[in-house]
């Protein structure tokens, strides 16, 4: 890609430039007074972070895989269990399962927001689960099916009522996936009011990988809960499951938020709700742009209980292939965000779900393209996307107009 009057797919550039003294400051401190792991910029972080998500506690840890796992453990998963997730979701989500002992499976997706379909989720839990003096478990395996993490992907909840409705039902936890949905908003039918992501669970996982809307200089993660011991135990977790130095109650890892990325993600904190609303204003532009009914494409859908925070701008398309190489040849960036299902990958060909077994998700994961966000994108930058989306569709209509449609 021509580097020149170039649209880049993210930008990390600008706005570490724009708060180059604030963030400086924060390295500074920290050579000062030789404060890297944990202490004040830990602490403050963790309560400035539990207050932007509603939450009573909030655990800074390494990086959003050890933040997922680490609720999955403190949350009482065990080794054997089975905990059901998406397939359309990236490998960090069942990593964390795995690596917690237990067994990944899956339920497939809403076609429309490309999260947890609530209704497979209790089609799964009924006719291929069973109660066994009271635990309910796996038909096939024999596993105590006993958590559910939603994935709040692209930056939009998944519908919590209906899921959290089901949980209760057959006495499963549910443990957020928001590692890409810092500040995304949904609107709870059964409490009549608007609920922050990662407030809903029993606890839930953030990650602070660069790119995040809330993203840190190097590899970070938290924690959110309204749990007490469910906080204290990752607490012991993160740092050698040391209860006091050198006293260890449990064993542990190595999994502790470094202070001055902690210190990176306060100053940024303050920021993430203009960034947030910029990347609304940049998907409401889009929309606008593309227009909502264009034969060949299907723009983002956004319910009408969910303010998403737009981490990514997923749009579908027949042949993306031609897309992304019409857009690379106008110097616009895109992405893929996944090509291939967690069911289709080589690391769980042993669960044995061939091809078919999750029919929305490889539908979707065949189709989405992810076009420029993040919020310094320019108006006339978004003019030139969308007349270059536009112009692919009118050359290729033939071949498009029939691939996809709005669900």
């Amino acid at each position: 890609m021509n580097i020149l009057n170039s649209i880049p797919f993210l930008d990390l550039v600008t706005p570490h430039q724009e708060l180059k003294d604030d963030l400086s400051f924060v390295f500074q401190k920290a050579l000062a007074t030789a404060g890297f792991i944990g202490g004040p910029m830990v602490e403050e972080f963790e309560r400035e972070f539990a207050k932007y998500c509603e939450t009573e506690e909030c655990i800074g840890v390494s990086n959003g895989t050890d933040a997922l796992r680490f609720a999955l453990i403190a949350a009482g998963i065990k080794p054997g269990d089975t905990v059901l997730t998406v397939p359309n979701t990236f490998i960090a989500t069942t990593e964390a399962i795995s690596q917690a002992g237990a067994r990944p499976d899956f339920v497939d997706i809403d076609e429309r927001t490309y999260n947890m379909d609530a209704e497979k989720l209790g089609a799964y839990l009924e006719a291929q689960c069973y109660f066994d003096q009271g635990r309910l478990k796996n038909r096939k395996t024999g596993s105590p099916v006993t958590a559910v993490i939603p994935v709040h992907l692209y930056g939009q909840t998944a519908d919590m009522d209906p899921i959290l409705d089901l949980a209760e039902r057959y006495n499963l936890m549910v443990i957020e996936d928001a590692c890409q949905a810092h500040g995304a908003d949904y609107f709870s039918r059964r409490d009549n009011r608007w609920k922050k992501a990662g407030s809903m669970g029993a606890a839930a996982a953030f990650s602070f990988y660069p790119g995040k809307n809330l993203g840190a200089c190097g590899e970070a993660g938290a924690v959110t809960t309204n749990d007490p011991e469910i906080a204290r135990k990752i607490r012991v977790l993160r740092d050698h499951g040391q209860s006091k130095k050198y006293y260890h109650d449990v064993e542990g890892y190595n999994g502790r938020l470094d202070a001055i990325q902690a210190g990176i993600l306060g100053i940024k904190l303050r920021h993430l709700s203009e960034w947030n609303n910029k990347r609304r204003e940049c998907a409401a532009r889009y929309e606008g742009l593309l227009g909502s009914s264009i034969d060949g494409i299907v723009l983002p859908y956004e319910p009408p209980w969910a303010k998403g925070v737009y981490h990514l701008y997923v749009i579908r398309v027949r042949d993306r292939v031609q897309l992304q190489k019409h857009l690379g040849e106008a110097n616009i960036g895109t992405a893929i965000h996944y090509p291939v299902p967690l069911h289709l990958q080589k690391a769980y060909a042993c669960m044995g779900h061939g091809e078919g077994a999750f029919p929305v998700t490889e539908r979707v994961a065949k189709e989405i393209v992810s076009l420029p966000m993040y919020p310094g994108l320019q108006e006339n930058q978004q003019r030139q996307i969308a007349g270059q989306v536009l112009d692919f569709v009118a050359r290729y209509a033939g071949s498009i107009a029939l691939a996809v449609s709005a669900p």
